[in-house]
């Protein structure tokens, strides 16, 4: 007679730190991170205006006070990738209008 191989079925156990952080968390980090991109270019803005340096270094300054707040806009704007989709525990066939799509006197 043969060897019977039995297959069990692995079954999957997910740990605390594959885990996806809050949408609050992430928020929150986007915020702080925006913050210090501010701060930086605060301080790009008060040297271009203080400091007696040659004109590239001025440029270089008023450059960085002029564009990061673009940058900082992007990127606080730009969720993590490990961050939970706001629709993320809405069914696919849900018969209620999905709140991104609410509409007044519809």
């Amino acid at each position: 007679m043969g060897q019977v191989k039995v297959w069990h079925r692995r079954t999957v156990v997910h740990q605390v730190t594959d885990a996806r952080p809050s949408l609050s968390a992430d928020i929150g980090r986007r915020e702080k991170i925006y913050f210090v991109q501010m701060s930086i270019r605060l301080v790009c803005l008060v040297l271009a205006v203080v400091l007696s340096v040659p004109w590239p270094v001025r440029a270089l300054l008023v450059a960085g006070a002029i564009f990061l707040p673009y940058f900082a806009v992007i990127g606080a704007n730009q969720p993590s990738r490990d961050a939970p989709s706001p629709f993320a525990g809405e069914s696919p066939n849900q018969s209620e209008i999905p709140r991104h799509r609410r509409e007044i006197g519809s």
